[in-house]
């Protein structure tokens, strides 16, 4: 989700700046633990969002500052368990058929990843803003399938000695963009490509070999919603077992995102949010799939109070049923960012703090 920081502001940075380089966290030691165990750990989480799903030439493209040791230390500090680093991919590959990433790309993903990692965080790294070649029909399928085994392959052979802290997100939120099913669920069509896509991508991932073999994988509904027609057509793919499910879901959306409504708090709107999670759990969590809510948050609407009571209810109800909660946090404190990542300090600390303690 990039919402409207649109404007590409092109910083000059190098990545061989001064900033430590910490030694890399991979580990030839991987817990064998299950998906659901390991969702069980992962506490609260946060998403560095904005920053490497920015479309351009590095992730200071969409206006957030160059990511620093600083910032995930804070956010681990503050109490978060969890950070998820949505990655978009295409800008920086070549072209068919190796579709070969750039070195220095991989290399400064890595050395985030490991940021968080040396905080012993939860880290989710994907495939984020790469809609322009994700495309989910029948026609593009053969192309679509064959360069996400080639991208998969790349970045799962960078990280396969990591242990399972490091968790793989196939995709972000797949869709046909601009179509009149975008945000309704796709078409059958759709859904029943974007399965396949899951399993290229898990194929590619499982026969890079190493921790790979077993790594904890998310995969997403069509456009991560939660529709029923999107999480009923959500096939597993080799009925894997160490496969997480992804959904977003920011509900209300003229609370969270519409802005047209800033009140939010009643007993129904509990109801209404309680139905919502509800209906995760029963198609998933119930029949033992884990969920990762990774996205969801509320736009700043000049209404503090409202969202604070929003965040609270929401984190503590999703963690009642199981599901972590990672709130978006694209850096721009009049949208959905709560952390200035420029002073490396809080713009909502209380939001933070509400999500954190629900998971505690």
């Amino acid at each position: 989700m990039k919402f409207s920081l649109k404007i590409c502001v092109i910083a000059c940075v190098l990545l061989s700046c001064s900033e430590d380089n910490p030694a890399s966290s991979e580990t030839e030691g991987f817990r064998d633990v299950s998906s659901v165990e390991l969702v069980a750990e992962m506490g609260s989480g946060w998403n560095l969002g904005n920053s490497f799903d920015a479309i351009g030439d590095n992730e200071t493209a969409w206006g957030n500052p160059f990511t620093t040791k600083a910032m995930i230390d804070e956010i681990s500090a503050r109490g978060f368990k969890t950070i998820r680093m949505p990655i978009t991919w295409g800008s920086h590959t070549g072209a068919a058929p190796d579709y070969i990433i750039e070195e220095e790309w991989l290399d400064r993903v890595e050395q985030v990843v490991n940021y968080g990692l040396d905080n012993d965080m939860f880290v989710i790294i994907n495939i984020h803003h790469d809609n322009s070649w994700v495309i989910p029909t029948f026609n593009k399928q053969p192309e679509v399938s064959a360069r996400l085994g080639k991208v998969w392959t790349q970045i799962a052979n960078k990280f396969k000695e990591y242990d399972e802290h490091l968790i793989f997100e196939t995709l972000n939120e797949p869709r046909l963009e601009g179509s009149a099913q975008e945000w309704t669920g796709g078409t059958s069509e759709g859904r029943t490509v974007l399965n396949q896509y899951h399993k290229a991508s898990l194929e590619a991932i499982r026969a890079t070999g190493g921790n790979n073999e077993k790594r904890h994988i998310m995969i997403s509904t069509y456009a991560a919603s939660s529709i029923p027609v999107a999480m009923n057509d959500l096939e597993i793919p080799n009925d894997d077992e160490r496969v997480i499910i992804s959904i977003h879901s920011y509900f209300p959306y003229p609370f969270t995102l519409g802005e047209s409504d800033p009140t939010w708090g009643t007993a129904a709107d509990k109801r209404d949010l309680d139905a919502e999670l509800d209906r995760m759990k029963t198609k998933f969590i119930d029949n033992g799939r884990p969920v990762v809510m990774g996205e969801w948050g509320s736009i700043n609407q000049d209404n503090l109070q409202d969202r604070l009571t929003h965040a609270t209810y929401y984190a503590e109800a999703a963690a009642a049923r199981g599901i972590v909660p990672i709130w978006w946090d694209n850096g721009n404190v009049n949208e959905l960012g709560i952390f200035d990542r420029r002073n490396v300090s809080w713009y909502f600390p209380e939001i933070a703090d509400a999500i954190i303690n629900a998971t505690n």
